[in-house]
């Protein structure tokens, strides 16, 4: 069976520390993949917000994901606090990659993901392209 493998690219445009509460835990009384992918949605926001944007508002555009793909790497557990390192990667006309690089506070890796982010106009339901602004602030980040 092919595994999924998701590129860290070594450069990080922002750092975030999300921690596991109780209601993240599955029955395994681990975190579950339902919401790692919650806590990432939670870490892409605050990256954004760094920046100025928001899902809804990125000079112009909106946002619409495309994809997603997660890597476990390691168990997650109630109490724990998750360093989320993001970049933005594989920039395009219409959007973006941003990847999560997941440990916790030992150190250890817990999962890494990436979603693929595009320009969506919500009024219209269409693609846009990524504005120029944006992309030139990403690259000068980087």
């Amino acid at each position: 069976m092919a595994r999924i493998q998701v590129y860290i690219p070594d450069h990080a445009h922002f750092t975030t520390q999300i921690p596991v509460r109780v209601t993240d835990l599955n029955y395994g009384n681990h975190l579950g993949n339902d919401a790692l992918l919650s806590i990432i949605h939670e870490a892409r926001m605050q990256l954004l917000g760094h920046f100025g944007w928001s899902e809804l508002e990125l000079a112009g555009a909106s946002m619409i994901m495309a994809d997603v793909a997660i890597e476990y790497k390691g168990e997650g557990f109630y109490g724990d606090t998750l360093s989320i390192k993001m970049a933005f990667d594989d920039l395009n006309k219409y959007g973006f990659d941003i990847t999560y690089h997941i440990t916790k506070q030992n150190g250890k890796e817990v999962a890494r993901a990436k979603t693929g982010m595009l320009c969506f106009n919500y009024q219209e339901r269409k693609l846009m392209r990524l504005p120029a602004e944006v992309k030139a602030k990403i690259e000068t980040k980087a």
